[in-house]
């Protein structure tokens, strides 16, 4: 069912209408009878499209309705994880303030350590650097995992790893995924 299909109904409905007048006479009483289908035509077409229609409008309204829902879902889950952060951070703080003096010290450090100035957590910030470069590379395939890219693009594209290196580059995805992946 589309708009086509609507517009095609009425269409024929309108030249049901108007041509039979145009195109019969009225002193042959077969042109009687076939003006009166064609009226009857005509009805029926209206009413074929007003039903399509009022389908065409309800899965407007549904769709509508759905992609309210999911805007509402990602503004709730976003506002979860920033209420959720700040209430780490609301206990960090507390937990600092309730230690001994030369701890607030340390505990301060390890805390400027872990957030940058913008009050965002780093990545990793107690790894080296090549495990902040292994981050940064799991970010990227996570993303094309994300985007639907099989295994063999990850590997060729972001490993860089073709032809002779292609089985090294499996390894370094399988490990990657079983030091980061979630679960």
């Amino acid at each position: 069912m589309s708009i086509l299909k609507v517009s095609v109904l009425t269409a024929s409905a309108f030249t049901l209408w108007l041509a039979p007048p145009f195109v019969l006479s009225r002193k042959i009483p077969l042109h009687n009878f076939t003006t009166g289908l064609a009226l009857l035509g005509s009805f029926a077409c209206c009413f074929e499209a007003r039903r399509v229609a009022l389908k065409l409008s309800e899965i407007e309204e549904f769709e509508a309705m759905k992609s309210a829902a999911i805007k509402g879902d990602v503004e709730d889950e976003l506002a979860t994880e920033i209420y959720v952060s700040e209430q780490q951070r609301r206990i960090e703080a507390e937990a600092i303030l309730n230690s001994p003096g030369e701890a607030v010290e340390e505990a301060r450090k390890a805390l400027e350590a872990l957030y940058d100035t913008n009050l965002q957590p780093r990545a990793i910030t107690t790894t080296s650097e090549e495990n902040a470069s292994d981050l940064t590379i799991w970010w990227k395939v996570s993303a094309a995992e994300v985007e639907g890219k099989s295994p063999t693009w990850i590997i060729e594209n972001i490993l860089n790893m073709k032809g002779r290196k292609f089985a090294e580059g499996k390894a370094r995805l399988a490990e990657l995924k079983s030091k980061f992946s979630e679960g």
